[in-house]
């Protein structure tokens, strides 16, 4: 085995690569470790080229395996890794916008990486998968444009900044901003940013660190591919024959131009000019052009023309200014009283509708993942992007990687608001249905789950907004540029930069960018983060007209739950032997479910009255009953000494009320003043050394002896005169 291994150091932990064999056919491989967590990343580009598709062909894949856990996972009946988890689609989505900028975008070869998981333990897979790509891509022969560096950056209530945070630091209640940025050259081109209502400020300062951190890890990558590096293959862009140029400047320029600025807030004046430029070629003599460059290069054209007209004409699409918000509206509620919450937001021709449903904490997603194993997941946010919100048609059903990203970031800008459930005992389910799109769906899904938890009673902490940024930057090389508020449309599709932010009155809750440059300089993200708060704000104004606050009710449709805390050592009492308590509670109650935690927390779920019906029965069972107490109790059994009588539902809840406590004079036979099943008013007289309740019925009604007619036993003594007796006959059986 052939291995060449360099090290440096990072956040203070060793990060490594090792070069072997082990991967030989790939292009491109490398195995990196940071701390004990290991990752291989392959690289492969296929020699056919595809002339076929009028895309570039590149496809990242992030493996898990359940050994690089130290666990077998899987079901009981396949014991093997099934479909990736939300987690692994994630960090590969995050591979993905990290790199594809960096390709000749003209490529028509299939390209390949595969990063695969070998050993996990505290630190963050994601930034080692990104740097780990990087290598593999840049000491191959395939046409990059990297190196590109990745690390996290996370900062506490208090104190500076922690390099790479691992795991449990990252969970800790005083971590309130969590950065994960990739970039080259002192510029980032990927950012991923969930945060606890932050400043902007403190935002831009964790982007400055982040590039600082790039440059070491930059520095490092870039000697291993002066040493190892190997020729890349030619990526010469084809030529554009004469005839298609100028068929362009001669009949379509003008009319592109005037297409992409028409001022209608939609590709479809685009569309047409784009049709009537398919129909033209199909002339003879544009027989011998190949389709796809043709479509490839009207395209670029497109692109062009939308720079053009932001940096040199400071015109838009749809004729807005730059800071400029489309037409918002907002609805909460209204759909139906069956939804336990809705709300309806429009931006633009953008328009999401999102439901809110409610459960107990037994409705909670349980996560068995590799980085989580058996965590309860109460708040989840679904997106949902039907091919008609594009005015298309498509396959429909199960989620893709888009959605699922899109989701989560949605989740993340929303989760730094949800009530903790020691006060709002709650599992959240929001799914946004995206309606009908045209730019930044995620960033409306926000604003539109605001709307419905708020609807539905939910106390959130402050209400959220989001806003999706562009940049167009100039394109001859003189770094001129123009931020754009609110992209759509063509700005979305063939802008520069796809930056979205989300978050309170009080700050920043989560950010994602994505971009088709090698890198955005921190001055111009600064930028970008001002006009985002800008907009926040105004659409809060709108949200906020709809709905101040959360309503005081959640729905009467939203299930009840009832919070109850027992000792730790009497959850087995309330469980009882195989669950048979608690399974009889649920039954006799009529509830939905029944939670109890570690420390005794018990959350009870039901409707109708049910939840508070297994609390009574509940408290009854843990009891600790003290002399003095009344209770309304029930005769169970009868015995020549007295009667024993239930007075809760616990197993130490039947006491013994001795034949001298029912009446204030002896009675003759126990049978004379009580039968099984009659309900009697009794007093905890006192509860002896061994635990055992002794009741008194004369103690705590003394006027049932009158009522029940009972009279003073008269018994003959050993000299045949009679008494009458008031001493306690008999005992309790040991």
């Amino acid at each position: 085995m052939q291995s060449k291994k360099f090290e440096t150091e990072i956040g203070g932990k060793k990060l490594s690569a090792e070069f072997t064999d082990l991967a030989e056919q790939a292009n491109g491989s490398v195995i990196v470790r940071y701390g004990n967590t290991a990752l291989l990343a392959t690289a492969v580009m296929s020699h056919r080229t595809r002339d076929d598709i009028d895309y570039f062909p590149l496809s990242v894949e992030y493996e898990e395996r359940f050994y690089a856990a130290g666990t077998i996972g899987g079901s009981r009946f396949v014991r093997r890794e099934g479909r990736p988890s939300e987690a692994a689609i994630l960090t590969g989505r995050v591979v993905d916008r990290t790199i594809r900028p960096l390709f000749p975008h003209h490529l028509r070869n299939e390209i390949q990486v595969i990063i695969t998981m070998l050993a996990l333990d505290e630190e963050d897979p994601a930034a080692v998968a990104v740097n780990a790509a990087s290598l593999a891509l840049a000491t191959s022969d395939i046409p990059w444009g990297g190196p590109v560096a990745a690390v996290r950056i996370g900062k506490k209530t208090s104190g500076g900044f922690i390099i790479n945070p691992t795991y449990k630091e990252r969970e800790e209640k005083d971590m309130v901003l969590d950065v994960l940025a990739c970039g080259k050259d002192r510029m980032i081109n990927m950012i991923e940013v969930g945060a606890h209502e932050v400043s902007e400020e403190d935002v831009a300062n964790a982007f400055v660190q982040a590039t600082a951190e790039h440059d070491k890890i930059l520095e490092w990558q870039k000697k291993i591919i002066a040493e190892l590096g190997k020729a890349k293959r030619d990526a010469t862009k084809p030529e554009i024959p004469a005839a298609l140029s100028e068929l362009f400047e001669t009949e379509f320029k003008d009319k592109l131009f005037a297409a992409v600025f028409c001022g209608k807030p939609n590709k479809d004046a685009i569309h047409e000019v784009q049709d009537e430029w398919k129909a033209k070629l199909k002339e003879e003599v544009y027989a011998e052009i190949n389709p796809g460059m043709a479509k490839r290069f009207l395209e670029d054209k497109v692109d062009e023309a939308i720079h053009y007209g932001a940096v040199e004409e400071n015109k838009r699409a749809d004729n807005r200014t730059f800071d400029e918000v489309r037409p918002l509206f907002a609805k909460a509620g209204g759909v139906s009283e069956i939804l336990h919450g809705s709300g309806i937001f429009y931006r633009g021709g953008t328009h999401v509708f999102s439901a809110l449903t409610l459960g107990g904490p037994g409705d909670s997603q349980v996560i068995d993942s590799m980085e989580e194993h058996d965590v309860k997941k109460r708040f989840m946010h679904h997106y949902n992007f039907p091919p008609y919100s594009a005015g298309e048609t498509g396959r429909v059903g199960g989620i893709n990687r888009r959605a699922t990203g899109h989701g989560a970031l949605a989740e993340k800008a929303l989760l730094a608001v949800i009530p903790p459930m020691e006060t709002f005992p709650y599992t959240i389910r929001l799914v946004s249905e995206c309606l009908a799109s045209n730019g930044s769906t995620s960033m409306g899904s926000v604003c539109a789950s605001t709307l419905a938890l708020m609807d539905g009673g939910v106390p959130l902490k402050a209400p959220v907004a989001g806003i999706a940024m562009g940049l167009m930057l100039s394109m001859n090389g003189d770094g001129r540029y123009k931020v754009l508020t609110d992209i759509q449309g063509p700005e979305d599709e063939f802008g520069d930069m796809d930056f979205k932010v989300a978050g309170t009155r009080a700050g920043v809750t989560a950010i994602q960018m994505d971009i088709k440059l090698d890198g955005i300089p921190v001055p111009i993200l600064v930028e970008a983060l001002a006009g985002a708060k800008a907009a926040r704000m105004h659409i809060l104004d709108v949200i906020e007209k709809e709905i101040r606050a959360p309503r005081a009710k959640i729905s009467p449709r939203a299930p009840e739950i009832i919070t109850m805390h027992v000792r730790p050592d009497q959850i087995g009492l309330v469980i009882g032997g195989g669950g048979k308590t608690i399974n009889g509670i649920r039954d006799v109650s009529g509830v939905t479910d029944i939670t109890i935690e570690d420390d005794g927390s018990i959350f009870i779920t039901g409707k109708n009255g049910s939840a508070e019906k297994a609390k009574v029965m509940i408290e009854g069972l843990v009891k600790e009953y003290k002399a003095g107490e009344v209770y309304d109790g029930e005769v169970t059994r009868l015995m020549d000494f007295g009667a024993f009588v239930r007075i809760g539902p616990g197993k130490d809840a039947e006491g013994l009320v001795h034949v001298s406590e029912i009446a204030p004079f002896r009675i003759d036979k126990i049978s004379a003043a009580l039968a099984v099943g009659d309900k009697v008013r009794v007093m905890i007289k006192e509860i002896d050394e061994k635990g055992r309740v002794n009741l008194s019925i004369k103690a705590a009604d003394p006027e049932f002896a009158a009522r029940k007619g009972l009279q003073p036993s008269t018994q003959t003594n050993a000299t045949g005169t009679s008494r009458q007796s008031f001493g306690g006959g008999g005992h309790r059986p040991q």
